[in-house]
């Protein structure tokens, strides 16, 4: 089951990176796949395919959802989804805490799961890289590291407002 959740997170990543490439590379007609791109309208689906591959995922929700700009929507998504996956690829098995806040200026994101924690001090792997990356891409910050208390927590704060540039 996990093999088959990883594979469908491939899949989906696979996807998501030839509809990048289509963008920039349109075809003869100037025709590109516009598919709209996952958000945090589709998180109960995302802790539901976590839950799937026998992930035990305890959502918390505060604050009121706030409609956020189409990067940062994307960016979020794209966070928890690679959280989720390194959570089942490195503690599978561990149950795994996943909050969202929505602030009046900033969203923040937290997932911690309750498994060894890294496994050595150069444990930053592509995934945390591109998930760091994104954070900073709109303008936000990304944390990673053992969790107090165990396990291994992964936090962003990502701006509701996309400042003017």
């Amino acid at each position: 089951m996990q093999l088959e959740s990883i594979g469908q997170t491939a899949r989906d990543a696979l996807a998501e990176m030839r509809r990048l490439l289509g963008v920039l590379r349109e075809d003869a007609d100037g025709r590109a796949d516009r598919a709209p791109q996952p958000g945090l309208a589709h998180l109960h689906e995302l802790v539901d395919t976590a839950r799937a591959a026998g992930t035990q995922v305890q959502l918390t929700l505060r604050g009121e959802a706030t409609p956020l700009p189409p990067g940062v929507d994307l960016c979020a998504y794209r966070i928890l989804q690679e959280a989720l996956t390194n959570a089942r690829r490195h503690a599978p098995g561990a149950d795994v805490e996943l909050e969202l806040d929505y602030g009046s200026d900033a969203l923040r994101l937290r997932v911690r799961d309750h498994g060894p924690g890294p496994a050595g001090p150069d444990a930053d792997g592509h995934g945390l890289l591109g998930m760091r990356e994104r954070a900073i891409m709109v303008g936000g910050t990304l944390s990673t590291g053992p969790a107090d208390g165990g396990g291994y927590a992964v936090e962003a704060e990502l701006p509701i407002q996309v400042a003017a540039r």
